[in-house]
């Protein structure tokens, strides 16, 4: 087999150098020309007044919308802006790229220093917290019963909400799930094992079967634990192998029965080489690992990977084959994203109004929806995949959500400490002592 350390220490050095080039001008406003396609028309008076004065807003957008063709990242937004601008007197936004590697820090400072942008694009984990610190504007008035009604979803509305108040608006969710590089796994026959009919659940036990087989012959996917970029795919697996979860509802509970047997588990791979030992990578650098064909398979996967990689995989040969986690019982409980807007409270409420104004016009346009890859929150909206496969395959994925737990009191914490327990026990830490003390500080957390 191939010396995972020394792929792995290469391919890390390659993954920073697209990394850079994926984030164009890094944190520094995009100035590439707008791409010639034309957004959705939509005048000011579909969103309501302007203001009477003149507004400016700034925008972070970490890297989700897809792009066309080439496109460096924010080549889309870019044209978003400019559309909304010119058919929006009064308000002008201007948008800045961030990396989602360092979006946290980033922002935390940004807020602290009282330097936060005005809107945010993001996931509830993060601005549910921002939001219950008092940092957010309350947008109960954009949530009105006819569009509480459009959406239809109460697990997903409540997604939006910290302490009952609504600081994200959304534009989109999709599931969280796993991807295998189908060269490789028909090559060492890991395939038998792979459930390809229906909703290609799959269990625990197949699993450990198939990474036996592909490991023998190529690099396996890393148990990514750097940072806590894209840490839900780890949660995910290791939740499944036994049926176990991260959370209650109430408390978090990653020291159980079944989520110690998965934690050993892992560990176990990781010890005989059927999963690489992730601890120098974050999510996104392991998903750069799976798209540049070196490792077999990854954890951290969705629609956004999925369509912000593909000219990447085709140009180095990776077909990548869509699953959900494995499970004991082959009934697996997936994660999911949903994606929205934050608007900063910097004591200005000309700018907060406008900031509602732009990110309704955001979300409540269909090519928008389709640019993050996803499935869109509202019904009226309907299928905006017709005839894609792959769309069909991962709305049966939408039906193995389970409960929505990165609204939680202390979720930022518990983030931290999950990566930081995960990174002990590959080093060989004892499962139990660590896993309690992880939670411990989990849950002294929720009431900090």
């Amino acid at each position: 087999m191939k010396t995972i350390r020394k792929a792995l220490a290469l391919m890390l050095a390659l993954c920073m150098v697209l990394a850079l080039a994926a984030c164009g001008s890094g944190d520094k406003p995009i100035e590439s020309k707008a791409p010639e396609s034309k957004a959705p028309d939509t005048t000011p008076s579909d969103q309501g007044g302007e203001p009477t004065a003149e507004v400016e807003l700034l925008w972070w957008a970490p890297p989700t919308f897809i792009q066309d063709a080439d496109d460096p990242a924010g080549t889309y937004e870019q044209k978003l802006v400019e559309e909304f601008n010119a058919s929006h007197p009064g308000i002008t936004v201007k948008v800045e790229t961030i990396d989602f590697t360092t979006a946290s820090d980033k922002i935390t400072t940004a807020i602290e220093s009282g330097t936060a942008a005005d809107v945010l694009f993001d996931a509830p984990g993060r601005i549910i917290e921002y939001g219950k610190n008092g940092k957010l504007v309350d947008l109960g008035d954009m949530f009105t019963d006819e569009f509480k009604k459009d959406v239809g979803n109460d697990d997903l509305l409540t997604s939006c909400q910290g302490n009952g108040t609504y600081y994200m608006y959304p534009i989109s969710a999709s599931p969280f799930y796993m991807a295998i590089n189908e060269k490789m796994w028909t090559e060492s026959g890991a395939m038998e094992f792979v459930n390809l009919e229906g909703n290609r659940a799959w269990t625990t036990e197949d699993f450990e079967k198939a990474i036996e087989k592909v490991s023998a012959s190529y690099n396996p996917g890393v148990l990514f634990c750097g940072g806590q970029g894209g840490d839900q795919g780890t949660r995910a697996f290791i939740a499944n192998l036994y049926d176990g979860s991260v959370s209650d509802g109430k408390e978090y509970t990653f020291n159980s029965e079944a989520m110690l047997k998965g934690l050993t588990k892992a560990q176990e791979w990781i010890d005989k080489g059927w999963l690489g030992n992730g601890v120098q990578y974050n999510g996104g650098q392991s998903i750069e690992l799976f798209v540049a064909g070196t490792t077999a398979w990854e954890f951290c996967w969705g629609t956004s990977a999925a369509g912000n990689n593909a000219a990447t995989m085709e140009a180095n040969g990776v077909k990548a084959i869509s699953l959900p986690f494995p499970s004991a019982d082959g009934k697996p409980v997936l994660e999911y994203l949903v994606n929205g807007f934050c608007v900063f409270d910097n004591g200005d409420a000309a700018k907060a109004e406008a900031a509602k104004t732009f990110i309704k016009w955001l979300c409540d346009n269909e090519e928008n929806v389709t640019r993050t890859g996803a499935f869109p929150v509202l019904q009226s909206m309907g299928n905006l995949y017709p005839g894609d496969a792959e769309k069909e395959l991962l709305v049966e994925f939408t039906k193995m959500y389970g409960p929505y737990y990165n609204t939680m009191d202390g979720f930022a914490n518990m983030r931290a400490q999950w990566f930081d327990m995960l990174q002990k026990i590959t080093g060989g830490g004892d499962v139990t002592e660590l896993a309690n003390a992880a939670v411990e500080a989990s849950n002294a957390g929720m009431a900090g």
